[in-house]
């Protein structure tokens, strides 16, 4: 971006003279390209990908904005809680949001107001800097690190020097789509899911000339979104200081090679996929050895590695005997013991990841009184208190029972999950938030009897872009939408055999698609199954893998069909909105009347992919392929007929669909890549992962197909 036009007042400049010059100054160019482009002398492409490198995010709510707050591995102090607090009453709704990806979001911010929020967030040490946009995301880590028994050893040293490293580096400004990368203290935990990044990075250890080694086991060219990529293996071992160079290196590799144009085939992920891993890891090597030395590499982890948290209070023990039922409660799901002894970690819930500013603040001084300065957000959207020692844990459990923050479950079934969905979010197809709140109500009234369940844990998105997590959850659920008649209801796709565990080591595949209203019985009616029939400890993923699709598909099965409208006007109503369900994402034309030649078509195609997933659970992988291409040929041929093409013209479907729906734009291009791609390719010769990704790419092919003839139906805004 140019340097600065518009100069602040001077009173301004003088006020802010305390933060680093270099700080300074990059939000001072923040303000001046915002009063430019506001006075028409900036493009909006140019700004937009500019305001989102600085976290400002587009809002489903004309004329505000979404502020996402980086917050490396998660880790704050209670300083930042203070000013968090503070700024989220000023500038937003007095709501600090914790993400999936161990950040803090505001909603309903106006833009004007991000230069001086940017400017107070520095005061404390906090940057939006590369939050959103065609950049390195924030940087993940396990929130236990350094206190967990089972790690290896600590990562946070290591993973703070990556994330502050990679900041604003230029080898990172020039990416197609967003970098993320995470860090994992062990290989079978979920806490640092590493195998779904484009960066995973898990700690080992090795001998080397009699001593013990630190480094990490690599893997490249992982990612969700509407179809996960399980990374691919780059080495068993890097030692911890070759980890900032080879990022660096991988990132001028992703720079050069990586896709510019599609931007649904932008990510990482794809560069892998299309080289194979043994030429990425060529490219990857070659890039390394060309690489000047940079003293930042040693700098970076010699300053992190003097990092060292350390307890407010001597270690102590807990009489557990004499304490309330309610404290035994929260004590079983909620605290956790540390490898230290004397001392735990506290999980504080947060249902839907919120937090509201007089809980932040005062949680702020709760932890000054028992822990100091060591918290941590985590990727299940609630915070960690680390280092508790052990008989101050009634009494921190009174202090956070005054602030409503008390909640017990952490961890269990109803830790649920939830991206913004249609709450705030632009590409939001149904409530996910809205879902959430509802079953965790099921949990507390209704299905108690589920609510301390650890064996289950559940994630939703509100659409299909995996915000939520919804492909490793043990069950899933994404937001779409289907039509009946003259109206239009909110459903989800219900996702099973995924697994956060190992690192997020599979992923799941749609079951079925039931109304948003029938979710809770859904979840019942799973839970009870898994109770009824698993063998031993098997886990749910391993559970569904035995008993098989075509099995859970059944188990769903009644919760599938919509009535009409007219028989029960609630179910075309989402979660927590007393209104009619219409759908906002996308503008389509409309083609006319509802022919019902679509909707039997669409359904047909929905009952293919099906058969799909079938095919590919038994291996048979090229009739999972070619299925899957049918069923996406049955969505086209449904989508054509609105244009009064019939089955018996004969014509090529493919060249049609492009001619109608593709060239003018009508139709997703992600989703339009799908199909005529796998038409190029064909079923044949493709490996487990390839057909895999055949069927969830058929199966996002329907969805959009669905929403493409709701649009043109004239009944969606």
């Amino acid at each position: 971006m140019s340097e600065p036009v518009i100069s602040l007042p001077e009173a301004e400049v003088d006020r802010w003279q305390h933060l680093p010059a270099t700080v300074r100054e990059e939000i001072d160019v923040f303000e001046s390209e915002l009063r430019r482009f506001q006075q028409g002398q900036v493009p909006e492409k140019v700004f937009l990908e500019f305001r989102l490198r600085h976290g400002v995010y587009g809002q489903r709510q004309a004329g505000v904005q979404m502020q996402r707050i980086k917050i490396p591995l998660g880790m704050l102090t209670t300083q930042k809680m203070e000013r968090l607090a503070d700024l989220s009453e000023e500038y937003s709704d007095g709501i600090s949001h914790i993400t999936t990806r161990q950040d803090i979001q505001f909603h309903f911010v106006d833009i004007n107001d991000t230069p001086n929020l940017f400017r107070r967030l520095a005061e404390v040490g906090i940057t939006t800097r590369e939050a959103c946009g065609n950049t390195v995301r924030n940087v993940t880590a396990c929130p236990y690190s350094g206190i967990c028994a089972d790690e290896t050893f600590d990562v946070t040293p290591y993973a703070r020097a990556m994330a502050y490293f990679l900041l604003r580096h230029p080898d990172t400004q020039n990416f197609g789509r967003k970098f993320k990368i995470a860090f994992s203290g062990c290989a079978q935990h979920p806490c640092g899911l590493a195998r779904m990044h484009d960066i995973g990075a898990i700690a080992a250890l090795r001998q080397e000339n009699g001593q013990l080694q630190r480094g990490f086991t690599v893997y490249l060219g992982g990612g969700l979104g509407p179809i996960p990529h399980q990374a691919k293996l780059y080495s068993e071992f890097v030692p911890a200081e070759q980890m900032l160079p080879l990022a660096q290196a991988i990132a001028r590799v992703f720079a050069r090679l990586g896709e510019k144009k599609n931007r649904a085939r932008a990510r990482m992920k794809f560069l892998v996929t299309k080289l194979g891993m043994e030429e990425f890891r060529k490219l990857i090597q070659e890039e390394w050895a060309k690489l000047p030395p940079d003293p930042r590499w040693t700098a970076w982890l010699e300053e992190a590695e003097r990092f060292q948290e350390k307890p407010l209070k001597s270690p102590s023990h807990l009489e557990l005997a004499g304490t309330s039922e309610k404290f035994q409660k929260w004590y079983r799901t909620n605290v956790r013991p540390q490898s230290h002894e004397g001392y735990s970690t506290v999980t504080v819930l947060l249902p839907l990841g919120d937090i509201a500013s007089w809980q932040l603040r005062s949680l702020a001084e709760v932890c000054r009184k028992y822990v100091s300065d060591s918290i941590r957000t985590t990727v299940e959207q609630n915070l960690v208190v680390r280092w508790v020692s052990n008989a101050d844990l009634p009494a921190l459990h009174e202090d956070l029972a005054a602030l409503d923050l008390a909640l017990p479950g952490a961890g269990t079934i109803a830790d649920v999950a939830a991206c913004p969905g249609t709450d705030s979010c632009k590409l939001g197809i149904a409530s996910s938030r809205g879902l959430a709140a509802v079953l965790q109500h099921k949990f507390d009234n209704g299905m108690k009897d589920l609510a301390e369940r650890k064996d289950l844990r559940i994630k939703i998105s509100g659409c299909f872009n995996a915000c939520g997590q919804h492909h490793v959850a043990d069950i899933g659920f994404f937001g779409s939408s289907r039509r009946v008649g003259q109206h239009v209801a909110p459903i989800f796709q219900v996702i099973l055999g995924g697994t956060t565990q190992d690192n997020a080591a599979a992923f799941g595949l749609s079951v079925g698609k039931v109304s948003a209203k029938n979710v809770p019985a859904v979840v019942r009616k799973l839970a009870d199954f898994y109770t009824q029939e698993k063998v031993g400890s098997e886990t749910f993923a391993q559970f569904t893998e035995r008993v098989g699709k075509a099995r859970l598909k059944d188990a769903v099965a009644e919760f599938e069909r919509l009535p009409d409208h007219a028989e029960n006007p609630e179910f075309y109503r989402d979660n927590r909105q007393p209104w009619d369900y219409f759908m906002s994402t996308g503008v389509g034309e409309c083609a006319g009347a509802v022919v019902s030649q679509a909707e039997f078509l669409l359904e047909d195609a929905g009952r293919l992919v099906f058969e799909a997933s079938l095919y590919l659970e038994a291996n048979r992988l090229e009739q999972a392929a070619a299925t899957a291409f049918e069923a996406m040929k049955k969505a086209a041929d449904g989508l054509l007929s609105t244009r009064g093409l019939l089955l018996s013209d004969r014509y090529d479907t493919v060249e049609e669909f492009r001619k109608q729906f593709a060239d003018p734009g009508n139709f997703m291009a992600m989703c339009c890549e799908y199909f005529f791609r796998a038409a190029e390719e064909g079923p044949q010769n493709l490996d487990a992962e390839k057909a895999h990704q055949r069927v969830e790419e058929a199966a996002l092919f329907i969805e959009e197909a669905h929403g493409s003839y709701s649009r043109m139906s004239g009944m969606l805004g």
